[in-house]
């Protein structure tokens, strides 16, 4: 049972209190006060947030309503005029322009990768903030992007085949981004600052202001830093260390600057909910922002605590001093605007909703931040996921401002980062980046929710096609190009990040070296990656590409687009042969049941979790939102059964149980004793069937409801 106290006319949880209690007395702020205008926000907001979600299911009513009524193909013509007189589709709003004002450059400037983490697990949290400097020769080493087949296997031991051809990487990708004017820096036999200019072996650069810096004396440095593409990245050298002692110039790694920004994560990713969960998150937050936070790790076996790195200082070439910061620009993702929340009970004694009480608590923590510990401008970041329209973005607007007077911050303080992964928000970008043109630093797309609320919204107009097929149509190539293009011509540049989706496949870094170079090309300055080793190796791209300069040369905004983003991508007739059907039914059955047991029974909202081939993927609540919905859909218009959904489900937990063999705090799916299935294998079943009845189709209503329930039962 939770345990509250009274504060005002609220009944706060008590880790909730314990939480804000202490951050206010840790800033000088009068709890009674707070609360109070505490008070205010949840009843003078909560109602207009629930007219917002009366609103979705007016708009899905009026749409499901033309689905039935039609025989035959989808008339774009009679569709575009129905969610154009419904409101579905905004008016033009005109030429917008973003004005956000004090961004922090790794925002506004720099592009480079982003990281995703969940928030509630500290070591994490920790481990991303400090992936603004990543090894290239641990990445490298310690992936496919180096073959890892024959002669060159990583093995039990340092294989020295391997580590040559680490260092000839290296050494390549040292004369892309800093040549000599003459040979090679894999001929070179020691780096030393003379004069104020790097000479390598004697050589000197090609341009030599790509000489940022060192450390150590000049004759012998101990790490030389250069700057290109807007990023940084830094030699380092020890005669005697393992790698430098085999190097003809001494050099020990490659260490470049990586995930220049990570979103702290507190809702795909996180298993959040009640006030615990709530509370923890919120002081992983803080710990971040005051530099507090840290973390008993044990590895390679031995125990450590991890804590925040450090800037990094460097003597510049003429005679000053550089400090470059030591961790990634962090944004805190909230949730959106659908759930509501027991952490704090209104004067009704209702739940109020959750992403007011993010929106409260993140930035209370922002107000412990220490002096440059996160930005140097002053603004704090809140990514916004999951809204609908420019009237959802305009509600979190005014949240935000009315949370700046509550804790005195300057208006416009908190910028907003604007998911565009809703339908009714990529077809509607331009007017929501007018709703908060003063505060967007960011826009960014999302293959798996965008195509989980585009099957939902459609889900009556008839059987949709495989996955692997929607990610290849037309309207998906759209709504990429479209958020683009729309950004630029907002005025995006230099004030506000446009990014692309996670690479979802964290074993398989080769792969992702030859083709998320493609998000930059798009004219994109970020994009996800799921690990501070693929920030690493995504950095590569961006030193290869300079996203800013590709936007140049793309295609202006084409209006017509948004015709071909409303095209809904249903199943070719005669496309979904049994075969197809089968193949696609079990490989989301699989998903749902691996993702959605260790979030009920585990508390974990993002692993790595096997596919039905055994290749790990990244999954979170938007692939949970895309197969089930998929799934319902296809329940819906009779292409599978129930009798089918159930077959499935009974044969892949067996799979997925193999697959966890290994996890000492597993609870298998299957009983083989023939007693009923526990919880997490009635929530997967629950997501396919209810997937319809589903707001907007989420998942959260039916874990959350689960895993309290699991958590209740110990």
């Amino acid at each position: 049972m939770t345990a509250y106290v009274a504060r005002a006319d609220l009944r706060v949880a008590e880790p909730i209190a314990a939480f804000a209690e202490e951050t206010l007395a840790t800033v000088g702020r009068d709890a009674d006060a707070f609360w109070q205008g505490v008070s205010g926000i949840v009843h003078d907001l909560g109602p207009r947030n629930a007219e917002l979600l009366r609103v979705r299911d007016a708009l899905q009513e009026r749409i499901d309503a033309f689905h039935r009524a039609r025989s035959g193909p989808v008339d774009p013509a009679a569709y575009r005029e129905l969610l154009a007189e419904i409101g579905y589709l905004a008016p033009d709003p005109g030429e917008v322009r973003a004005t956000t004002e004090n961004v922090d450059p790794e925002i506004a400037t720099t592009a480079g990768p982003q990281l995703v983490v969940p928030l509630l697990n500290a070591r994490f949290a920790l481990n991303a903030a400090n992936a603004r400097w990543g090894s290239l020769y641990d990445a490298l080493y310690g992936t496919d992007a180096i073959p890892t087949g024959g002669d060159l296997a990583p093995g039990d031991a340092y294989n020295p085949r391997r580590g040559a051809e680490v260092i000839a990487f290296g050494r390549r990708l040292l004369d892309e981004i800093a040549p000599l004017a003459e040979g090679s820096h894999a001929d070179v036999s020691d780096y030393r600052v003379v004069d104020g200019a790097l000479a390598a072996g004697g050589e000197a650069l090609a341009d030599p202001s790509a000489f940022a810096g060192f450390t150590g004396s000049p004759d012998a440095p101990a790490t030389i830093l250069l700057r290109h593409g807007g990023l940084h990245a830094e030699i380092v050298i020890d005669r005697d260390g393992v790698i430098g002692r085999t190097d003809a110039a001494g050099v020990q790694d490659i260490v470049l600057e990586s995930a220049v920004t990570t979103i702290m994560d507190l809702e795909d990713s996180v298993a959040a909910v009640d006030a615990d969960d709530k509370a923890l998150g919120y002081r992983n937050w803080r710990g971040l922002l005051d530099g507090t936070l840290s973390e008993e790790v044990a590895k390679g076996g031995r125990t450590f605590t991890r804590v925040l790195a450090d800037d990094r200082r460097y003597e510049r070439a003429d005679g000053g001093t550089l400090t470059l910061p030591g961790r990634s620009t962090l944004f805190v993702r909230n949730v959106g605007h659908l759930m509501k929340t027991d952490a704090v009970l209104d004067r009704d004694g209702a739940d109020v909703f959750e992403g007011i009480l993010d929106a409260i608590m993140t930035a209370l923590g922002f107000l412990a931040e220490r002096p440059g510990g996160n930005t140097r401008t002053g603004s704090m970041y809140i990514v916004k996921p999951k809204m609908h329209g420019p009237d959802e973005v305009a509600f979190a607007v005014d949240l935000f401002s009315r949370v700046e007077r509550l804790l005195g911050l300057d208006e416009r303080t908190i910028k907003v980062g604007i998911m565009d992964e809703e339908r009714r928000t990529s077809a509607n970008l331009a007017a929501c980046i007018a709703a908060a043109s003063d505060r967007v630093v960011f826009i960014n797309t999302g293959f798996l929710d965008r195509t989980g609320d585009e099957i939902h919204t459609s889900r009556l107009a008839g059987p949709f096609a495989p996955k692997a097929v929607i990610k290849a149509d037309a309207f998906m190539r759209a709504y990429e190009q479209r958020n683009v293009a729309i950004g630029v011509a907002a005025g995006l540049d230099g004030r506000a990040q446009i990014g692309k989706g996670m690479w979802a496949m964290p074993d398989l870094m080769h792969d992702m070296i030859e083709q998320k170079i493609a998000h930059p090309r798009s004219g994109a300055s970020t994009a996800w990656v799921p690990s501070p080793t693929a920030a690493t190796l995504h950095a590569l791209h961006y030193h290869r590409v300079d996203p800013f300069a590709e936007r140049g040369g793309l295609p202006p905004f084409d209006p017509g687009s948004l015709d071909e983003l409303l095209t809904i991508p249903l199943a070719e007739p005669g496309s979904l042969s049994p075969e197809v059907v089968a193949t696609e039914l079990d490989d989301s059955v699989q998903s749902i049941l691996g993702y959605v047991v260790r979030w009920i029974d585990q508390g974990i909202g993002c692993s790595k979790v096997p596919d039905i081939h055994g290749v790990a993927l990244m999954e979170d609540r938007a692939t949970l939102r895309i197969s089930s919905q998929l799934l319902a859909n296809w329940l819906e218009h009779g292409v599978i059964t129930l009798e089918q959904v159930d077959a499935s489900l009974r044969r892949l937990a067996a799979v997925v149980d193999e697959q966890n063999a290994g996890d000492g705090s597993y609870r298998p799916l299957a009983f083989a004793d023939g007693s009923e299935p526990g919880i997490a294998y009635a929530a997967a079943r629950r997501l396919i069937l209810e997937g319809g009845a589903q707001p907007n189709g989420y998942t959260e209503p039916i874990l959350h409801a689960l895993r309290r329930e699991a958590k209740a039962r110990g």
